[in-house]
């Protein structure tokens, strides 16, 4: 990959997923960001000036703050990560940072689910299943509010499943009996997983 597009580019930045994520259930300007990440506001500024030109972000409002114009901005909901095939190893790499930071985080009494997998399931299986998921995804993002609102609790989710293309088997050609893959139509998924 020479070339990266601006929105892979934007996307592949631990601080810009979880400024999206932030950003979800309502506009947060780049002050209340650099607050909530404990980054500068310079920081913060550039990161959100990223994500407004990749179009991941929107301007939700402008107010007059202290004698000032605060500019808040909302994340552009429907936009998918998992569509961007393209950069698979970058956002890999990227959300493999971001669980490694959370799961220092992890509430020692929490519940929680951890899977790590490489099976071989039915095609029709695959299907149903990655729409469930995409589903549970879509339900925690809709369910979100502001960070530290009363009455919520911070939940992380780190998410990335996927068909694998088959390597040969040690002793074959490189034939594969595998069915081939159902192409699915474009699933809403959230930003942050």
């Amino acid at each position: 990959m020479t070339e990266v597009d601006p929105v892979l580019r934007a996307l592949a930045h631990p601080v810009r997923l979880r400024m999206l994520t932030l950003m979800w259930p309502g506009p947060m300007s780049a002050a209340e960001l650099s607050r909530e990440l404990d980054i500068s506001h310079a920081l913060a500024s550039r990161h959100l000036r990223n994500l407004d030109a990749a179009g991941l972000v929107e301007l939700a409002e402008e107010r007059i703050r202290r004698g000032g114009r605060e500019r808040r901005y909302r994340t552009v909901h429907g936009s998918p990560l998992s569509d961007r095939n393209d950069g698979s190893p970058l956002l890999g790499a990227t959300l493999a940072h971001m669980l490694k930071e959370r799961a220092v985080h992890r509430h020692p009494e929490g519940g929680g689910v951890t899977v790590d997998a490489e099976l071989w399931v039915d095609p029709g299986v695959w299907e149903g299943v990655r729409q469930k998921l995409a589903d549970v995804a879509a339900e925690l993002h809709d369910a979100a509010r502001p960070p530290r609102s009363p009455g919520t609790i911070p939940v992380g989710m780190t998410l990335m499943a996927f068909p694998m293309r088959e390597t040969p088997h040690a002793g074959t050609q490189g034939e594969s009996s595998r069915p081939p893959i159902p192409t699915a139509r474009p699933v809403h998924e959230p930003t942050d997983s």
